[in-house]
């Protein structure tokens, strides 16, 4: 049995719903899977 510490490091990265690009910066008080670039307000 693997520890609650071992199964979160084991998650695969987040990836964006709209380019599938991994999520490097993951935002922490969210839960949206959108990448930042294709969040920009101007797009």
């Amino acid at each position: 049995m693997t520890s609650i510490v071992e199964f979160f490091r084991n998650l695969p990265r987040k990836k964006c719903k709209q380019c599938g690009e991994d999520m490097i910066h993951e935002k922490a008080d969210c839960y949206g899977n959108i990448c930042d670039e294709c969040d920009h307000p101007a797009r």
